[in-house]
């Protein structure tokens, strides 16, 4: 990415694992890596191909990295929230219900 040059001497941690799973214009990649400790760790990368100005092919890239500490948080908040999506979308969850604010709601609005 642009921007996140990566400092001499730091290569690529040991990868494992990994699984694309293409999605119309984007990929997605899960890979699992291992920390100079041997412990496992998690980076999901959305991939989008992009054109120039000039009509060549690039790729845009984000990256999360997720720590084996966070993974069944993160798993039981991925599964809550498209479980809502899928309901809502089915006409299985009230209005009034869909637009109710969460603790991490933000009103940008306010800011």
């Amino acid at each position: 990415m642009e921007g996140y040059e990566r400092k001499e001497g730091m290569e690529d941690r040991e990868e494992i694992y990994s699984k694309a799973v293409r999605a119309g214009k984007r990929t997605y990649f899960f890979d699992v890596k291992a920390t100079r400790n041997n412990d496992y760790y998690l980076t999901i990368t959305e991939s989008k191909k992009k054109l120039d100005t000039e009509g060549n092919q690039n790729f845009e890239k984000h990256k999360i990295f997720l720590y084996k500490e966070d993974f069944e948080k993160f798993a039981e908040g991925l599964d809550e929230i498209v479980e809502y999506i899928k309901a809502a979308l089915s006409d299985k969850v009230p209005v009034a219900e869909r637009k109710e604010k969460n603790e991490f709601d933000v009103d940008f609005d306010q800011i």
